[in-house]
């Protein structure tokens, strides 16, 4: 007997030397962007890159998605766990309001990622020069499912605007792009962060105005939506865009599943911020994304592995946004 356990413990020595040390589990860990035209997939990309390489265990992946609303429904059953949605959108998941029809979303806030502006693109030859010119017009609100065309649709409401007073395409950003291109629309709606590459292309080939919003305009829409606020896109952001333009913003929000694990969260936010300066080579949006924005500008409740790492920093969390 002796004998034979000294063979066995050999045998399993051996084993562990050939087989090396146990792997640890991995998990996989997908993040909602959007189009390839926007902000939010560098952004999301950048996330992934982070949390992949400095989150023990996790490999995370960016993955392109028709953005804000299919981003809450995604990570709230699961399918990518984490997303990257506006605002708007992240308190009508969570309340179970407007597209959500009742069912309330199975997610809490992550961090702040930066404010989306809303930009109604048209070419400098158009006669629109108001936004509620649209009627009768063919235009893109975004693309279905994502924050684009969730927030077009709540301003064009709030002006009065009906939404069957107009052709709606529905286009991508790149989509968008090429259509004002191609002057098979006469508008594109971006709402995003400044400086999206998909307007930009387009400003180098032709000549493009953003139609602002009148005070009045403005007072509409904000008594709609308590997430917007009234801002300007700065001028000399777009090619020929030399005047701040005003319009409307919104925050962006990281989502995730309600149910994720509260250590994990902990290390992923943890992560997230304090390698924000790779994220910020990435895009400089990514500035915004800190933790005394988080608890500043957070429509919904925060994850308590975020609460977790904000109490570590002394950073006291209002009672709004504990779940």
């Amino acid at each position: 007997m002796k004998k034979l356990s000294i063979v066995l413990a050999i045998t399993v020595a051996l084993t562990l030397i050939i087989a090396g040390p146990v792997a640890a589990k991995t998990f996989f860990l997908g993040i909602g962007t959007g189009g390839t035209g926007g902000i939010y997939y560098p952004y999301g990309g950048g996330v992934a890159e982070i949390w992949s390489r400095y989150v023990p265990g996790v490999r995370a992946v960016a993955e392109v998605t028709g953005a804000s609303v299919e981003n809450v429904k995604l990570a709230s059953k699961g399918e990518t766990v984490v997303g990257e949605v506006m605002g708007d959108v992240a308190v009508a998941g969570y309340e179970g309001l407007s597209k959500f029809k009742g069912k309330k979303q199975n997610i809490l806030s992550m961090a702040i990622m930066y404010p989306n502006l809303l930009q109604l693109v048209v070419l400098k030859k158009s006669p629109i020069t108001n936004v509620e010119q649209i009627k009768g017009k063919t235009i893109s609100s975004g693309s279905p499912g994502s924050g684009t065309n969730f927030m077009a649709e709540v301003v064009f409401k709030a002006l009065g605007i009906p939404l069957d007073s107009y052709k709606d395409t529905r286009l991508s950003f790149t989509e968008s792009s090429n259509a004002l291109r191609d002057g098979t629309i006469k508008l594109g709606t971006w709402s995003v962060g400044p400086g999206t590459s998909s307007i930009m292309d387009l400003a180098t080939t032709h000549d493009i105005r953003i139609i602002p919003f009148t005070p009045e305009q403005a007072k509409k829409v904000l008594a709609a939506n308590k997430t917007y606020s009234s801002v300007e896109l700065a001028g000399g952001v777009y090619n020929g865009v030399d005047k701040p333009v005003p319009t409307i913003g919104v925050w962006n929000v990281l989502i995730c599943q309600k149910s994720l694990d509260t250590d994990l969260v902990y290390k992923l936010v943890k992560a997230l911020y304090e390698h924000n300066d790779y994220l910020c080579k990435i895009h400089p949006s990514a500035a915004y994304t800190t933790p005394e924005n988080a608890v500043k500008y957070s429509p919904i409740p925060l994850h308590p592995g975020t609460i977790k790492y904000l109490k570590e920093k002394g950073i006291k969390v209002p009672a709004r946004l504990i779940p």
